[in-house]
């Protein structure tokens, strides 16, 4: 009993403590280069829509909002494509396929990739990467679909982001350093 409440040292590397902490760690590269989610609730709040003003005030809000609710953007936008390629079971898997490549070669590595003994720079991992998914998509015969539900996806955006008012977003957006704000002065509505 000399062990008593000692934590052993030896742990197998293949163990869930490595797992957990390589989906704790992926994580967290996730919220830095995307973003944090907001609350759908603030998004979706229906006190704060209306009509923008003028034309200027709409790209306005549209670059507040964007900048704003990046994160939840990329998850409508990725719903919409997933909703799309339900009726092609094959785009769907690649599609799948694709965004686990893409997590494990570009947006998940601790370290540079090499191959061969050389080093491959993530601005090539990102071109080959991006031009592979292209390929392999329009492989699918899924084109159509895909262009269109990307397009309706930014479209429903656009919309939202524009509809959107942004005077109770000031708080956050001074906490980020202001660079969510616009140059011109806010309206009341």
């Amino acid at each position: 009993m000399t062990n008593y409440g000692t934590i052993p040292t030896s742990s197998s590397p293949s163990g869930p403590p490595v797992n957990l902490e390589y989906i704790s760690r992926a994580k967290e590269r996730l919220k830095a280069g995307l973003g944090t989610r907001r609350p759908w609730r603030e998004m979706f709040d229906i006190h704060c829509f209306n009509l923008p003003k003028s034309f200027h005030e709409a790209v306005a809000r549209v670059r507040t909002n964007i900048a704003y609710f990046r994160m939840n953007y990329a998850i409508v936008v990725l719903l919409i494509l997933f909703l799309s390629l339900l009726w092609h079971p094959i785009s769907l898997i690649v599609f799948i396929a694709m965004m686990v490549v893409w997590l494990f070669l570009y947006f998940l590595r601790d370290e540079p990739l090499v191959i061969f003994g050389r080093l491959i720079s993530d601005q090539v991992v990102l071109i080959v990467l991006a031009v592979v998914t292209i390929i392999v998509l329009l492989l699918t015969r899924a084109t159509t679909n895909i262009l269109s539900s990307l397009l309706v996806g930014v479209v429903v955006v656009l919309i939202h982001a524009a509809i959107r008012k942004t005077d109770d977003l000031f708080a956050d957006e001074e906490a980020a350093g202001g660079l969510l704000r616009s140059s011109g002065p806010s309206s009341s509505s």
